[in-house]
Parts: C-alpha cells; sequence; structure tokens
C-alpha cells in the first residue's frame, strides 16, 4: 500500500509541472533578456577595457606647439627646442613631427592650402614622459619652455581626450544600469511565473499535501522546472549574443580605427559574460523557490 502511494505521488508530481518541452513563454522571456543582458555588459566591460587602455597609453604623453608664424623662426626655435627637452632628465623621448606629415592629417579639413606654405601651420614635437606625476612635470616645461618663448605650448594628450574619457565612462555605468534592470525584470518574471503555475496547480498541491509532500518538496518541483526553463533561455539568449559580439568585434577591427579597435574584451570579461546564464539560473531556481514556499505558507 505503501508504494502504491508513493508511485501516486510520483505520478501527481509529474502531472503538476510537466517535464521535457519548454514550457510556456517565460524561456523565451528570458533569453531576450539574456540577450540583452549580455550585450549590454558587454558593452560596458568593452568600454571599460577602451577607457583603462586609454589612460595607460596617453599618460606621460604630450605635445609641445611652437606658434610662430615665422617658418624660419618656427624652423630654429622648434630645433633649439628639441634640444633643450632632450636635456631634461623626465623627458623620456622627443619625436619633433615632419611638417608633411602634419599636413598630409590637415590636409582632409584645409584641402590643398595646407601645403603651400601661405597658412603658417605650428611645429609639433611629441614628448613622452617618464612615469608618474605627469601634471606636474607637465608644469614645469611650461615654466622652462615659457621663459624660452611665449609662444611655446606644452599640451598633454589626455587633456584633449578627457571629454570622450568621461563620455565612455559614463555609457559604461548606463550598460552597468541596463544590466541590473534587466536583472530585476528576470526576477519579476519569474515571480510571476511561479505565482501563476501555483495557482493553476493548487489541487494538485492540496493533493500532494495529503499524500504527505512537504513545502520543502513542492517547491522542489517548481524550482526543478523553472530552472530548466532558465537554463534553455539563458543558453539561447547567450548564444545569439555571442554572435553579435563577435560580428561586431569583427567590424570594429575593419575600420582600421585605433579608437574603435581599443574597445576590445579581455579573458575576464569573457568570464564574466559567461557567468551570466549561471547566474541565471540560480536567480530564477532561488526565486522560484522562495515565491512557492511563501504561497504555500499563506495557504496554512
Amino acid at each position: 500500500m505503501a508504494g502504491s502511494d508513493r508511485r501516486a505521488a510520483a505520478a501527481a508530481r509529474h502531472r503538476l509541472l510537466p517535464e521535457g518541452r519548454v514550457a510556456g513563454p517565460m524561456p523565451w522571456i528570458i533569453a531576450i533578456m539574456m540577450f540583452l543582458t549580455v550585450l549590454s555588459a558587454a558593452a560596458g566591460l568593452g568600454l571599460g577595457a577602451a577607457v583603462k587602455a586609454m589612460g595607460a597609453d596617453l599618460a606621460g604623453r604630450a605635445t609641445v606647439q611652437i606658434v610662430e608664424a615665422n617658418a624660419e623662426q618656427r624652423d630654429r626655435l622648434s630645433a633649439s627646442v628639441s634640444g633643450a627637452l632632450r636635456k631634461v632628465a623626465y623627458v623620456r623621448a622627443v619625436n619633433p613631427v615632419a611638417p608633411s606629415t602634419l599636413a598630409d592629417q590637415i590636409r582632409p579639413w584645409l584641402g590643398q592650402d595646407a601645403a603651400s606654405g601661405d597658412l603658417p601651420i605650428p611645429a609639433l614635437i611629441d614628448i613622452e614622459l617618464t612615469p608618474g606625476q605627469t601634471g606636474a612635470k607637465v608644469d614645469g616645461l611650461r615654466r622652462q619652455l615659457g621663459a624660452v618663448s611665449p609662444k611655446i605650448r606644452v599640451e598633454p594628450h589626455a587633456a584633449f581626450l578627457a571629454p570622450l574619457a568621461g563620455l565612455l565612462s559614463a555609457l559604461g555605468w548606463l550598460s552597468a544600469g541596463i544590466v541590473l534592470l534587466m536583472t530585476l525584470a528576470t526576477g519579476a518574471v519569474v515571480v510571476l511565473t511561479a505565482r501563476a503555475a501555483h495557482d493553476s496547480h493548487r489541487g494538485t498541491i492540496d493533493v500532494l499535501h495529503l499524500m504527505g509532500a512537504t513545502d520543502v518538496q513542492i517547491a522542489r518541483l517548481f524550482q526543478r522546472r523553472i530552472g530548466l526553463d532558465a537554463l534553455f533561455g539563458g543558453a539561447l539568449g547567450f548564444t545569439v549574443a555571442l554572435l553579435v559580439i563577435v560580428l561586431l568585434g569583427a567590424q570594429l577591427l575593419a575600420t582600421g580605427s585605433e579608437l574603435l579597435s581599443a574597445i576590445h574584451l579581455p579573458w575576464t570579461s569573457w568570464a564574466i559574460l559567461a557567468a551570466l546564464p549561471i547566474g541565471c539560473v540560480m536567480l530564477a531556481t532561488l526565486a522560484a523557490r522562495w515565491t512557492v514556499l511563501r504561497s504555500l505558507g499563506r495557504l496554512l
């Protein structure tokens, strides 16, 4: 008799939440949520890596501008400044920019007049400073070179791209906020689904209670079914998002832009993205367990 009761209880548990198929819209909703979450997380991690790489690349780099209209005086002053910079202890490299290179860079904006000689173009000298205290070193160079000529300016590279770095950081935090909102939305979907499943199977739950099933055992049935649905949806959304990320990465590399190519994902970022589907399954399982136990407690 006890064996037949156990078989009947097992059959009732199986009918409570049918297995072996994708039940209801929840897996597809979770797939969409996971797709958007992975894309947002990848964007945030990529932008964070780009800001970090940009800061490391620009740290200690500066440009000396010689704003002199007379070409001969500009050339003499450029040679004098280059020699003086090479004697400074904390200047690691001095690279004067060739006038032809500078003309090629500004020709798209100024046309052929850029290389005509009629338009005064400042002489540029790229310098690389030793690590540490970049601001103080730049200020020291400004004072030292300012005594040579008031037409010499020293500008750190980081100052030019500071607004861009701020924009990338803001977009990264926005991506993190989207990930948080999508996580909350996923948990809300699981809670609503578990609550609806509990209400629709209340009769079967009563039968299981009469057969001796505990609330924990019943909640385990719900969390297992919802966990499997979350696993399917999370894996599907992650796979599609991964394909999109790879395609976008190939497009960024094809542009040939150094700035866009800096947006890449290191292996730690890939590990974080791979953990998102696992976290989704854990979140769905815990949310389903909490919801069902809470609903069963109210029936007592």
